[in-house]
């Protein structure tokens, strides 16, 4: 698509390279990928499989690139974007860090406007992600583009009208494959109590997890229409629904997912503070 596309991640991390792995190839040439990380291993390893440029220290590379994506830790950002600042012109900023709002990237980018927001989820690991996105105003659309690109290499994308939605968003899916885990897990937990192997309740609750998920993205039905079509009054799994019905279960889900959505929003403005 724009195969001279020309990135620089600050961060090698495990999002970075699945992003890098995505990519080089691909949307651009490795050769055209610049990864900075004080880690000098993970870049020596990065360089090998990718063809990819690396440095320990942000430098002057940056200021030749179209996009500069931010891929470090949160607590790291600040000082990260005090360094990156000398070298910022007209780049797309894309930050793949959790809590970090856009509008505190672009203060302390000293007004730069061009920055997009996004948080993927870790099944990006294995290019089966979804990542939601928001871009600031100055955000050409060939920037738009560009960023929608670059995630589209580990997933799907979702874009959104304001960055409030991103708390929502890391609720539901940034957060959301530990919801699975943990469902899996009591699946494994009650087959083992029930006489099954630790195998045998592993292979069939990940699969049961892996067909559903797979039926529901390729179905035209409500997902509620499906949930009933498995249901037939008085059966096992009306059994099951029904006793976690008055267990709460779903209400707790809710309850659960709003509660991660409000610590997204603390967390931003903890990182936030000047």
């Amino acid at each position: 698509m724009q195969n001279n596309l020309k990135i620089c991640f600050i961060g090698g991390g495990n999002m970075a390279t699945a992003l890098i792995g995505g990519l080089a190839g691909r949307l651009t040439a490795g050769g055209n990928i610049h990864v900075v990380d004080i880690n000098a291993d993970s870049l020596q390893k990065l360089e090998r499989q990718f063809g990819v440029t690396g440095a320990q220290q942000i430098g002057l590379a940056l200021e030749q690139v179209d996009v500069i994506v931010l891929a470090v830790k949160p607590q790291q950002m600040k000082d990260v974007v005090a360094q990156l600042k000398p070298h910022i012109t007209a780049q797309l900023v894309l930050s793949i860090a959790a809590g970090i709002r856009a509008v505190d990237l672009s203060r302390w980018l000293g007004g730069h406007a061009a920055i997009v927001r996004t948080m993927p989820n870790t099944p990006a690991l294995i290019g089966q992600g979804i990542t939601g996105m928001v871009a600031l105003a100055g955000v050409s659309d060939s920037q738009r583009a560009a960023a929608d690109a670059i995630m589209r290499a580990v997933g799907a994308t979702v874009w959104l009208d304001d960055e409030a939605l991103i708390d929502p968003v890391t609720a539901v899916s940034g957060s959301g494959p530990a919801y699975v885990f943990y469902f899996i897990e009591a699946m494994q937990q009650a087959a083992l109590e029930m006489g099954l192997s630790a195998e045998q309740g592993t292979q069939l609750a990940i699969a049961t997890f892996t067909g559903a998920s797979q039926l529901a993205a390729q179905s035209r039905e409500p997902i509620s229409v499906l949930r009933e079509r498995v249901t037939s009054k008085g059966g096992t799994t009306y059994a099951a629904l029904t006793s976690m019905e008055a267990s709460g279960v779903k209400a707790s889900i809710v309850t659960a997912l709003k509660a991660a959505a409000a610590r997204g929003k603390e967390l931003g403005e903890e990182f936030g503070r000047d």
